[in-house]
């Protein structure tokens, strides 16, 4: 199998109609031959092309060849924005001046924003360049049961350093929750490869959020060390992933929030993670206080990806930046209340580099 083929888009594929909006493929590149695909259905990032140590492009990105299989797909979140609020909200349910229910999409919970979230729209593109684009989404008041009209301004930029910088910019006209996440699922030996369980990974996080069964954090804030989400010094995602542990039960595997030791800073990686066949490695920076490890376990072969291969268990991974699962029932979480004075802002910015 020649996983190292690049599989690009096409762009007469992703022209659709929506709702009365168009949808399109967006190709941004960069001097050192990086090439990203963005479609702006769900603010998706589509593929990733770039050279592994042979100088072969290798597409990282785990996604669909069209923009109807996004739609159609099982799993509805490969490369897109979530929101308006990323992960769990335990029971459906959270209390600003009152309590506000939301639609329980994976029960008993509340996940991602909810049935129709931003995964699940048409992004309105306001600028897009050789290498960058500008999308603006508007949240109605009540979407999804969530309070207040949110502006969403969202810049995908793939800069000469071989970074993209994933930034969002959130305004609302009445007190709400906020907390946006962009979904990538890598695999840096490319797409089809296999799974990722033999990436070597390092999290700069002392702490993580323990969940229970429903993958609700319980609220407790614990250490990694000598614990199987110890991943300080590096390690295989797949060095422990299969111990008959709590933790790893209730995630079946990992998808669990992690309390990063440099949080809103930009000057420390808050992971790093080398493909163990590609040797492409992947740094990951952030301003958000948090980063979701999920190692593609509810991955089921259901759906057909670029280049004809399924979408098979633990041949992906996400580090989801963002706040803690469940903040607003959580008082010692970090806020994720919006309010009409205040303006939300969120950077992640994913560096590349080959040996």
């Amino acid at each position: 199998m020649n996983f190292k083929k690049p599989l690009i888009p096409g762009k007469e594929d992703f022209k659709s109609l929506m709702g009365g909006k168009e949808t399109a493929l967006y190709i941004l590149t960069n001097k050192n031959k990086l090439q990203a695909a963005i479609t702006n259905y769900g603010a998706r990032w589509v593929s990733m092309l770039v050279p592994d140590k042979n100088g072969n492009s290798t597409d990282i990105m785990v996604g669909f060849p069209a923009v109807k299989d996004y739609v159609n797909s099982t799993e509805s979140y490969y490369g897109a924005v979530v929101g308006r609020y990323a992960n769990r909200i335990a029971n459906g349910k959270f209390s600003l001046d009152k309590e506000y229910t939301l639609a329980i999409n994976n029960p008993p919970n509340h996940l991602h924003g909810g049935i129709i979230g931003f995964h699940a729209v048409v992004w309105d593109v306001l600028t897009y360049t050789a290498n960058s684009i500008r999308m603006q989404y508007l949240s109605a008041d009540g979407e999804e049961g969530y309070p207040g009209n949110l502006t969403v301004i969202l810049e995908y930029f793939l800069n000469e350093n071989d970074e993209m910088k994933i930034s969002f910019t959130a305004f609302t006209d009445k007190k709400t929750i906020v907390s946006l996440v962009h979904h990538a699922f890598f695999n840096l030996n490319g797409q089809g490869s296999g799974t990722i369980l033999d990436h070597k990974l390092t999290i700069n996080a002392d702490h993580y959020t323990p969940i229970d069964h429903t993958s609700i954090p319980f609220g407790n804030i614990e250490p990694v060390a000598e614990t199987e989400f110890d991943f300080r010094k590096g390690m295989k995602i797949g060095a422990r992933i299969n111990l008959p542990t709590e933790q790893l039960t209730n995630g079946s595997g990992y998808d669990h929030n992690f309390v990063l030791n440099n949080p809103r800073s930009l000057e420390y990686p808050a992971a790093e993670v080398a493909g163990d066949k590609s040797g492409i490695n992947m740094k990951v920076f952030t301003t958000e206080p948090g980063m979701q490890l999920y190692s593609g376990s509810f991955m089921k072969g259901e759906n057909i990806l670029k280049g004809g291969y399924p979408d098979r268990k633990r041949e992906a991974f996400c580090l989801e930046t963002q706040h803690f699962p469940d903040s607003p029932n959580h008082p010692n979480f970090p806020s994720v209340v919006l309010n009409p004075e205040d303006k939300y802002e969120s950077v992640t910015v994913f560096r590349f580099e080959m040996e």
